[in-house]
């Protein structure tokens, strides 16, 4: 990992020139002649997310105009056209030119592109974002950031050393319940905080398909990126199935539950819980100190994401904090003086969300209820709208509610509960190298190889070339 980070140094210092270019705001956002100052915005990965939650969510800004869509599978890079021009037209705003690509470098390439909203697989998160960032785009991505420390790094590191403007999709920062738990805590209404329970929903396996014909209308050698390269089957990537006589993109797709593509249920909502996590204890960079935990890992070879599990990690000031898919789906912080509980109550992001089943939670609950009552002492960032804050830091420059290095050091702690539940004993972390102490077999499982051609470091490699 060490030498991988001087590695990525020397490389990064050799793309100097390119990071350059990027700290140059495109005058149609902030210039005083630019019409109604509305941000030229490319969708990259048509899918679930991008369909159910950052199309819509970048269109009711309603100062964000997408010029292009973007998808390995051109089924749905044509649907995500159709789609947007009659959301514009329900929303009774001008419906924009929208271009159709196949490859995101095509949009990357676009001078009138100003930001990109990322909605593609986890193992196609970090690459498009870092060479958005080297391109001179601001850039909305979905969680987890990554899929290895290594990897998550390098990408903030570039996007921070390009200047760009980089919002998480964690939207929990931008619901009030969230915000007041984090307020309250920090105001310490429960005292000294000295354990959290964080509830997360687990996934399912099924027998593995067979190999099938690659669809004509899916790249797939690109849609795998980085990752082996391995049989096509539907249920591997995603549903090609039409609903009635519509594309079905709402469905939860089979990536979610392989770990080339995902490390499941650890980083897929635990990106939003831990993120409140830290939220709550004030942790900014920085994070565990130890973590053991196990796991029920099927032996299927494509659904093959952990299923039931248990973890606990050590945080500074000997915060205990125990996670598992036996609590109910949220975040409970509890002091000597008592706990307060958070969640997204009812909420669902998209229909197929899983969920821990059991009563309907609060959104927001307390051992004592004037525990949440009243003005917390702790004000914290306020953010109502997670996309339109993107917009807005866009245009302001302002560091926007979920940055790049939080995404970082929330999915950090995320993975290496993975790498606990892989290897089966306790593990010591030092968050300030990003590294295990004493730990051989688990250091080397905080870089992933890529193919050649994809990835963040073939990225960098040949941008020294």
């Amino acid at each position: 990992m060490q030498t991988n980070r001087r590695d990525f140094m020397k490389l990064s210092a050799a793309a100097a020139s390119a990071l350059a270019f990027p700290m140059i705001i495109p005058a149609r956002v902030l210039g005083a002649a630019a019409p109604s100052k509305r941000l030229r915005v490319a969708q990259i990965g048509c899918g679930r997310i991008g369909f159910t939650m950052d199309m819509p969510g970048v269109v009711g800004t309603k100062v964000a105009d997408f010029v292009a869509v973007c998808d390995y599978d051109a089924r749905r890079a044509a649907y995500a056209k159709e789609y947007l021009e009659g959301a514009y037209k329900k929303a009774k705003l001008a419906v924009p030119d929208i271009a159709v690509c196949g490859d995101y470098k095509e949009i990357l390439a676009r001078s009138d592109v100003d930001a990109v909203v990322i909605s593609t697989p986890d193992h196609q998160h970090a690459e498009p974002a870092a060479a958005a960032a080297l391109a001179g785009k601001d850039i909305w991505l979905q969680k987890p950031l990554a899929m290895a420390v290594a990897e998550s790094r390098a990408c903030c590191d570039i996007v921070t050393k390009a200047g760009r403007i980089l919002q998480i999709g964690s939207q929990q920062r931008s619901s009030e319940q969230f915000r007041k738990a984090c307020e309250y805590v920090r105001s310490g209404r429960v005292g000294r905080v000295t354990h959290v329970e964080i509830g997360l929903p687990k996934d399912e396996t099924k027998v593995d398909e067979p190999e099938q014909p690659v669809p004509a209308h899916l790249n797939y050698d690109a849609w795998l990126g980085s990752t082996p390269q391995v049989y096509y089957c539907e249920q591997r990537v995603h549903s090609q199935k039409t609903v009635k006589g519509k594309l079905d993109v709402g469905s939860r797709p089979g990536w979610l539950r392989n770990e080339d593509h995902t490390l499941g249920m650890i980083t897929g909502w635990g990106s939003h819980h831990f993120d409140i996590l830290h939220w709550g204890l004030g942790l900014v960079e920085g994070g565990p100190e130890k973590v053991e935990g196990e796991a029920e890992f099927p032996t299927n070879k494509i659904w093959n994401v952990h299923l039931g599990y248990k973890l606990q990690y050590t945080y500074p000031g000997n915060v205990i904090v125990n996670v598992s898919d036996k609590y109910p789906n949220g975040v409970k912080f509890i002091g000597d003086e008592g706990w307060i509980f958070v969640s997204r109550g009812s909420v669902k992001t998209t229909a197929s969300d899983p969920t821990t089943g059991g009563k309907p939670l609060k959104a927001l609950d307390a051992s004592k209820p004037e525990l949440i009552a009243g003005d917390p002492k702790v004000k914290l960032y306020v953010s109502k709208n997670h996309h339109m804050n993107w917009v807005e830091c866009i245009q302001s420059r302002k560091e926007p509610i979920t940055p790049v290095i939080n995404g970082h050091h929330v999915f950090a702690a995320c993975s290496i509960g993975w790498i606990a539940m892989k290897l089966k004993r306790p593990l010591k972390w030092d968050a300030k190298a990003e590294q295990f102490s004493g730990d051989a077999e688990a250091n080397a499982m905080l870089r992933r190889a890529e193919r050649p051609g994809y990835g963040v470091f073939n990225l960098l490699a040949k941008q020294k070339a």
